[in-house]
């Protein structure tokens, strides 16, 4: 008689319970089982950043899209957890390992804007919505004649601002439209030259508990060493600024492969909200110097006054 073999257990992931975060999510498992052949099980948890309406900058602290997922991951509710990793804080919990980071999308922002316009070509006064401190500062910096309100909602709701004549664009991230099938909405792809994204923008963390060996080893599989090392860098930075999700702090890293390793190049900007202070580096070195690197960039930037523009914001 042949032994009979048991399927294997299917897995919880917990995710934040909005549209963006479950396409992104159920991409992510997709991707799992079909590498593994690991079945997966999604499950939607609402976050504090999600019951309110109010503008993040307000909502008093870090991390407001992300605890309650992680308190159900540490419950044992969920066996992992998809984010967004520009919504993780710098800081890790006790209990809790990013297992992968998962090979990046697009990082750029990104205008949508009413007639197919550019960033160059809007009028004179024209409304931008945005409710990012750190994308407000990069436009006016750029474009000081632009009046930029608050905007808080889904993709949908944001672009509907601009089909509905309420707004002449809003400033989004390109990997959130890309992921809701919606990359066609972006009239403006905006160069990291000019407007560098949030850190880790376009990138996933995918968290499990430090105990569980065998959901670490799934995972990890899909960690991309590339991805990891620029997120690496970015968020370095942003600690040792010690801003969080909402601070007007801008980092982008590239990776070019080599021989016996890779050339990491990094980027970062902290800019003031009116636009008229803006402090921005860059520097490059070895990947496997990833945090080393974004951390020596903060030192730079806080030598130059960074920390006044911080401080204030």
């Amino acid at each position: 008689m042949v032994p009979s073999v048991s399927p294997p257990r299917t897995l919880r992931v917990g995710t934040r319970d909005s549209a963006l975060a479950r396409a992104q999510c159920e991409a992510f498992a997709r991707q799992l089982t079909h590498a593994t052949g690991q079945p997966v099980e999604l499950v939607g948890i609402v976050t504090e950043g999600d019951l309110s309406t109010r503008p993040v900058t307000e909502l008093g602290n870090t991390g407001v899209f992300v605890q309650a997922v992680r308190a159900a991951l540490l419950a044992g509710t969920v066996d992992f957890a998809v984010h967004s990793a520009k919504d993780l804080p710098t800081l890790v919990p006790d209990g809790l390992v990013v297992a992968a980071f998962p090979a990046r999308e697009d990082a750029r922002d990104v205008l949508v804007a009413r007639d197919g316009r550019k960033l160059r070509d809007l009028r004179p006064g024209a409304r931008v919505g945005t409710g990012s401190p750190r994308r407000t500062g990069q436009l006016l910096a750029l474009r000081p004649d632009l009046s930029v309100t608050g905007l808080r909602g889904n993709v949908d709701t944001r672009l509907r601002r601009v089909s509905g004549g309420d707004l002449d664009a809003v400033v989004l991230a390109y990997a959130g439209l890309l992921r809701l099938g919606r990359g066609e909405a972006a009239t403006e792809l905006l160069d990291p030259a000019e407007v560098l994204p949030a850190p880790a923008q376009g990138a996933l963390a995918v968290e499990c508990r430090t105990g569980d060996a065998e959901t670490a080893r799934l995972l990890s599989g899909l960690d991309d060493d590339a991805t990891r090392a620029a997120v690496t860098a970015e968020r370095a930075a942003l600690a040792r600024l010690r801003g969080g999700c909402s601070a007007p702090v801008g980092a982008y890293a590239t990776v070019e492969r080599g021989d016996g390793g890779g050339t990491l190049r990094l980027a970062v900007v902290v800019a003031a909200p009116d636009g008229k202070r803006l402090f921005r580096r860059t520097t490059e070195g070895s990947w496997a110097d990833a945090r080393a690197l974004g951390t020596d960039l903060a030192d730079r930037l806080i030598a130059d006054g960074a920390g006044t523009v911080l401080r204030g914001a």
